[in-house]
Formats: structure tokens, sequence, C-alpha cells
């Protein structure tokens, strides 16, 4: 089996599996310039927020490490970075630009307050940098210099029976040779935390996976939700999974067997090579956004009956072991795990069938939901604005 794929390489170190043109909006005033660059430059990926002022405290550094985390992902190859704040964007691009890649920071002020000639600058700008882009050779880089992403929605029995165990033989698979997986999901840990314990690699880390869960229970808890033996979701419950616990003892094997290395916030990039968990929201958006500005080149995203959302920038292959599923959405499933449980592919089989998946994909295979430009990233709030 081919243990390598071809990628992007990064002055920074790190290895893209796309080599995307990033239009980023970090203010309100700002955003419907850089969504007109957008339309006029599609081959570009387009990300907006519309907080820009009185984002503070916990609020402010979680938006500043998504941000960055996106503008300096290793699938994206180039920033035109659009502000109606000087000094801050000021520092987004001295900080991209100290990675390698090539910035261009576009500010209202320059522009007299003008959204017509910003948008203007803006698609000749990234015109410009979108052929520079296009000239940039794929090189061989090695399994052990990607990290992929683990996510479950809308899940089923098939999910927690064969689709999550086939991404926890990849996870295995894929830090036995050096490189990264995550997982996040908090809540989807609750009923089953005890398993990711006793595989961390210190009771600190063990500690700190217990402790986050608790902390969501009780954020549930004080806007008066009570999550034991219930499930948030009814298309969980309608698919047969009855309880949050049922669905966690399933989504938890998404990571795998091996040691736990850490737990790393919404976000945060974590720093070494292993199996690593986020403590983050538990909704695909906010999820899949996180675990992305943290780096993952790639996301294995296992459902039920289905679920299109995808990373923006970030491809994201969806697995399904429901043979309903497969049949009745072949545009969203990108990989058949229906074998498995059909008996007609061992599990061994079906992990060396995906890894060659993942590394066609890392090479510049399109997934369906790249296809059908599915794509979104969300940046989380967890306060309020002055």
């Amino acid at each position: 089996m081919t243990q390598g794929f071809q990628g992007y390489r990064r002055t920074d170190g790190s290895v893209g599996v796309r080599n995307h043109l990033l239009i980023l909006s970090t203010t309100g005033l700002t955003g419907p310039a850089a969504r007109r660059v957008g339309m006029a430059l599609p081959a570009a990926k387009v990300i907006t927020t519309p907080y820009g002022s009185g984002v503070v405290g916990e609020d402010g550094a979680l938006r500043d490490r998504m941000l960055l985390g996106f503008a300096r992902h290793p699938n994206v190859g180039a920033v035109l970075l659009l502000s109606g704040k000087p000094p801050e964007a000021e520092a987004y691009r001295d900080q991209i630009v100290s990675t390698g890649r090539p910035v261009e920071l576009l500010l209202l002020d320059d522009h007299g307050q003008d959204t017509l000639q910003i948008t203007n600058a803006g698609i000749r700008a990234g015109a410009q940098l979108l052929r520079q882009l296009s000239q940039e050779p794929r090189e061989s880089a090695s399994l052990s210099e990607l990290f992929l992403a683990a996510e479950c929605g809308r899940s089923d029995p098939s999910s927690g029976l064969a689709a999550n165990p086939l991404v926890g033989q990849i996870a295995d698979h894929i830090t036995s040779q050096g490189g990264r997986f995550i997982a996040g999901e908090t809540m989807e840990w609750f009923g089953a935390e005890h398993h990711l314990e006793k595989r961390a690699v210190s009771q600190e880390v063990a500690d700190a996976i217990r402790a986050a869960v608790t902390r969501r229970m009780d954020h549930a808890a004080a806007a008066g939700i009570d999550l034991i033996g219930n499930n948030p979701g009814p298309t969980n419950i309608a698919a047969g999974l009855t309880t949050l616990e049922e669905k966690s003892l399933g989504a938890v094997k998404k990571t795998g067997t091996g040691p736990i290395a850490g737990l790393v916030e919404h976000g945060q990039a974590p720093d070494g090579p292993g199996c690593w968990l986020m403590d983050q929201p538990f909704y695909a958006p906010e999820s899949l956004s996180g675990l992305v500005a943290a780096g993952a080149q790639m996301v294995l995203f296992t459902t039920g009956p289905g679920n299109s959302f995808c990373s923006l920038l970030a491809p994201t292959v969806k697995i399904s072991a429901n043979v309903d599923t497969c049949a009745r959405l072949p545009e969203q499933i990108d990989f058949d795990a229906t074998g498995i449980l059909l008996g007609a592919q061992s599990l061994a089989e079906a992990t060396e069938a995906l890894t060659a998946h993942i590394l066609q994909t890392g090479s510049g295979a399109l997934t369906f939901g790249e296809i059908l430009s599915e794509g979104e990233e969300v940046i989380s709030r967890v306060g309020a604005s002055l």
C-alpha cells in the first residue's frame, strides 16, 4: 500500500493538500466587499466575520485564534486580508507573513472608506495571487506529515458499529507513522469519557478530559437542560440512538485505541504528533471549524442518515456504513463503508481502502463537498460584545 501523497510544502514546515487563496475579512464593515471579491474570483475561499470591535477577553482570544488559524492553515497558500481596523489587521498580516505566505492587506482607511474601491483593489490583488498559486507544484510527502481530524454528525447505529471504528483504525495507523489526529465534540464523550481517560498519557491529561465534560454538563444545567439519559438530537433518536451516552460509546471509537497525547482548546493547534482531543462545541459547523483552525488538513466525517456540512478549507471525506444512505446520497457520501456491516469487507480491508482514498484526496482528488461548494467556516462566540 502506498503511504505517500503529493502536497504543497510551506515555508513554515507544514504541508497542504490544497493551495487555496483565502480572502479573509476580519471586520463586519469589509465583509460585503470580501464576498464581492470572492464572486469575481470563484477559485478563492472567502471567510468573513461580522464581529470586529467589542470582542474581548476569552471571546477575543478565541476570535484571534480562529482567524489566524484559518490564515495560517496548511491548505492556504496566500491570503488577501480585508479590514476596517488598521492596527489589528497589520498585526495579523505580520503574523501571516512570518509563515512565509504571500499576504495582501487592504484597509478601508487607505481607500477613503469606499467599499467599491476596496472591492476593485481586492479583485486585482486576488487575481495576481491566484496566478502565483497556480504555478506552484505539488511535491512528495509522507503519511507522517498528515494531520487528520474526525467528526460525526447525524449518527445512527451504523456509525458506532462500523464507520467510527473504521476511522479509529485510521487514527491508530496515522499516529503510528508519526502523524497527527484530532477529535472534538466534548459532549459526545459524555458517558464514555472513562474510556478516553484510561488512554491519557498522564493523570493531568485524564483530569483535563474529565473536567472538560463536567464544564459542559454544568453549562447545560445552568441553562436548565438535563443531559443525563437524554439525546438532544431528534434525528439521532429517530435513527435508533436513544441516549447521549449510547451515542458517545460509538462516537469515541473515532479516536482509535492508542494513547491520548493531550487536550487542546477550541481552535488550538496541538504541539506534537499523536492522537489529541479538542474541548469544543459538538454541532458540526462549530466543531469542524475548530478542528480546521487547529491545522487539520483533512476531515473524516462519519454519518448515518447523511450530513451535508463540510469545511471550507479542508477536504471533508464523508463516510457512511448505512446501506440506505449510501444508495440515497451518492453525491454526498465519498466513502462507502457498508461492506463492513454486510460482511463483504473486513475492517482491515476497509482500512486499507480508506487509507488509499485519503492519500488520493490529499493528492488532489475532490470530495463531493468541494465539488458542490458545501463548505463553510464558523467562528464561535462565548460572551457578549462591549
